[in-house]
């Protein structure tokens, strides 16, 4: 009859739902199982360490940061213990490859396609001015894994633009210049 027709069709379409349910799963944890023994890349180039300079700008002595935080350097963050009254260019560049590989580091850990050289200072230069914990919990990392369309990178990537929750036309013109060099390896 009829009903029964209808009612073994309708147990297939649910066995059938199951079974891709069961298969999404699985690929799930191959995808997870995948990315932890494979440990991403994330390392900043000397290109990178330049492009970060620029924006940072270079002071020999502490200063307050837009932010009111005390600096140094290429815009190394004082911790306490710091002693720095003053540093040499040598020595801040040697800071900020050091405040880029620690900022770098949760990005690193919530990537799960390796980007290029190109893509991982860009990744770098967003992670070290806005920290890496933040980014990596961002939409933008999330989207970059997703491998999303430009667009959408784009947008949620230029939406960390502001400071003290006000636009600022500085950090436009940085996200700006980071996508540029995520999308296309221009360094400017």
């Amino acid at each position: 009859t009829d009903l029964e027709l209808i009612d073994w069709h309708q147990h297939r379409l649910e066995e059938l739902l199951d079974a891709a349910v069961y298969t999404m799963r699985i690929i799930q944890q191959m995808r997870m199982e995948m990315t932890m023994g494979n440990e991403i890349e994330l390392a900043l180039s000397e290109d990178g360490v330049k492009f970060i300079a620029r924006f940072e700008g270079f002071r020999a002595a502490r200063y307050r940061c837009p932010a009111g935080v005390w600096s140094i350097g290429f815009g190394h963050t004082l911790q306490p213990g710091d002693d720095y009254s003053t540093v040499t260019v040598a020595e801040a560049l040697d800071l900020l490859r050091a405040d880029a590989d620690r900022e770098a580091a949760p990005v690193r850990k919530a990537l799960t396609r390796q980007p290029n050289q190109h893509e991982a200072d860009a990744l770098i230069s967003l992670a070290f001015n806005c920290g890496g914990n933040a980014i990596a919990r961002s939409t933008a990392v999330r989207l970059i894994n997703e491998q999303a369309p430009v667009n959408q990178i784009t947008g949620a990537w230029a939406a960390w633009n502001k400071a003290g929750g006000r636009i600022s036309r500085g950090l436009m013109k940085r996200r700006g210049a980071e996508l540029r060099l995520f999308l296309t390896g221009a360094y400017e």
